[in-house]
C-alpha cells in the first residue's frame, strides 16, 4: 500500500514538474519574441507598426513632420563623463549631430560605431558627434559602455531637459543633423542603414545641408530592456 501510494505521489509530481517546464519554456519564448520585435520595430509613414530587418528599412516623413527642420538646434550645456560642462555652442560653425542613446538600447549600440567611423574620416570638415545618454544608468555604466562599442566621441549625461527641448524623444537612438549655421537640417528616428547614416552626414556638409527626415528600426524610450 505504501509503496503504491508513493508511486502515485511520484507519478504527480512528474507530471507537475513537466507542466511547470512546459509554462516556463512558453514563457521564456514569448519574452524572447517579444525582444526580437522590439528590437526589429519599423515605424511606417502612415504611422503604423510594422516587423522589419531593422538596418535600412525606412520610410520618409513630410516636412511637417519634423517640427525643427530649419529651426536652429536648441542650445544646451551637458557634462560629459570627464565631469566638464560641454555646450553645443562649443561647435558654433562646425555640422554636428546630436545622438540621443542609452545602454539597454541595442539599435544605438549598433550605430555609435558607423558615428565614430565618420566622424574620423569626416573631421578635416569640422564633423563631431555629441551623443547623449538617454536612461538612468550611472556614469560608471555609461563609460563602460561607450568605451566597449570603442566610441570616442563626447558623451555626455543626460539632465532631463534637453530631450523636451528637441520636441521630446519617444524613440531610440534618435539624431539630430545641425549644420554650420546651427539649423536642423535632418532628424532621424531609430536605426537607419550605415549608408544613410553617411549620406545625411555628407547632406549635412554640403552647401544646402538639404535632407529628410526618416522613421526606421527604433526602441521606445524606458527603462525596459
Amino acid at each position: 500500500m505504501k509503496k503504491s501510494a508513493f508511486f502515485v505521489a511520484m507519478m504527480v509530481f512528474g507530471i507537475s514538474l513537466m507542466i511547470w517546464a512546459g509554462v516556463y519554456s512558453l514563457r521564456a519564448r514569448k519574452l524572447k519574441a517579444q525582444q526580437a520585435q522590439a528590437n526589429h520595430i519599423v515605424l511606417t509613414k502612415d504611422g503604423a507598426a510594422n516587423l522589419g530587418d531593422g538596418a535600412g528599412s525606412s520610410g520618409e516623413t513630410t516636412a511637417q513632420d519634423i517640427p525643427l527642420k530649419g529651426k536652429p538646434a536648441p542650445a544646451f550645456t551637458l557634462v560629459n563623463l570627464e565631469g566638464k560642462k560641454v555646450s553645443l555652442a562649443d561647435y558654433k560653425g562646425r555640422p554636428v549631430v546630436v545622438n540621443f542613446w542609452a545602454t539597454w538600447c541595442a539599435p544605438c549600440k549598433l550605430e555609435m560605431p558607423w558615428f565614430e567611423e565618420f566622424r574620423q574620416k569626416y573631421q578635416a570638415q569640422g564633423f563631431e558627434i555629441l551623443g547623449i545618454a538617454e536612461d538612468d544608468a550611472g556614469k560608471d555604466e555609461i563609460a563602460k559602455t561607450a568605451k566597449k562599442v570603442a566610441v570616442t566621441y563626447p558623451i555626455l549625461l543626460t539632465d532631463g531637459k534637453v530631450a523636451p527641448a528637441y520636441g521630446g524623444v519617444d524613440m531610440l537612438p534618435t539624431s539630430f543633423y545641425i549644420d554650420r549655421k546651427g539649423l536642423v537640417t535632418t532628424e532621424t528616428i531609430g536605426l537607419a542603414s550605415k549608408d544613410e547614416v553617411e549620406a545625411n552626414i555628407k547632406k549635412l556638409l554640403g552647401p544646402d545641408g538639404a535632407s529628410t527626415a526618416s522613421l526606421s528600426s527604433a526602441l521606445p524610450v524606458g527603462p525596459g530592456r
